[in-house]
């Protein structure tokens, strides 16, 4: 269990499917709020093993895997509220936010703001306050989510949008994609020392069956080569690739091709 910098909440991941992570947000009392619930089974399972009543549902886009558990859970709860993007394709009753919103969870203490950041969906969020960035498929340790409904020049103006968050940052993505993140990070920026010893701890955690997340933003701009698409070095390689790429959105959309394509 992780700690944040607001005293008495705590995050916890509960895995779901292959590699997902529903997060569990807790307070000092009995009652807590959830993250992108792509199934709602381990969810109740661990509400019922703790005793803790769900009041709020955070979702970040309409992928199944992120909200497929949230129509059960709020029948299981019916005083829960779910919030998550202005699209159709949500499929349980929420409250739509948009860029700015604030999303309070007065038994928590806690108040977010919604950014937008689309790129793997058109609609897609995240979540920021209190020190935490709940992000879903936008940024990921050590990558980004593929374009599914944006372009390398929606995905880029996304990731600068976090990158200008505070450095400390802790950031809750949706997967546990660490290891084979880094592996193709290396490709990149082979001679990045940071990210070879990133990838020495990741592959380390995953061997003790551990998780690897929380990040930080500081982290992921040294590590990241989608957060550094402006660096020399991940420049560099991607002009090897398309030698008139130029640094930023062009930089990343050959990196992310590149990736698509292993």
């Amino acid at each position: 269990m992780e700690a944040s910098q607001k005293t008495g909440v705590s995050i916890e991941a509960i895995p779901a499917f292959s590699d997902n992570y529903i997060w569990l947000i807790r307070g000092g009392g009995t009652e807590c709020a959830v993250v992108d619930p792509g199934d709602a089974e381990p969810v109740l399972r661990k509400l019922e093993e703790t005793g803790l009543e769900l009041r709020c549902i955070l979702l970040t886009h309409h992928h199944f895997d992120h909200l497929g558990g949230a129509v059960k859970l709020l029948g299981e709860y019916p005083e829960a509220i779910a919030y998550g993007p202005d699209d159709a394709r949500i499929d349980c009753e929420h409250v739509a936010c948009r860029e700015g919103d604030a999303v309070a969870i007065p038994p928590l203490g806690l108040q977010f703001k919604v950014l937008e950041v689309p790129a793997h969906t058109k609609t897609h969020i995240a979540f920021h306050g209190h020190g935490m960035l709940f992000c879903g498929d936008t940024l990921f340790s050590v990558g980004c989510g593929k374009l599914f409904e944006g372009t390398p020049e929606h995905m880029q103006a996304s990731l600068d949008k976090l990158a200008a968050l505070p450095a400390d940052t802790k950031v809750y993505c949706g997967h546990e994609y660490t290891v084979s993140n880094c592996r193709f990070a290396t490709k990149v920026e082979p001679d990045n020392d940071k990210l070879r010893a990133k990838a020495k701890a990741a592959e380390s955690l995953r061997a003790d069956d551990k998780i690897t997340l929380p990040g930080t933003l500081a982290e992921e701009l040294e590590v990241n080569p989608f957060m550094r698409t402006r660096v020399d070095s991940v420049v560099q390689a991607a002009r090897r690739i398309e030698p008139s790429a130029e640094p930023g959105a062009a930089v990343l959309g050959v990196i992310r091709r590149w990736k698509d394509s292993l």
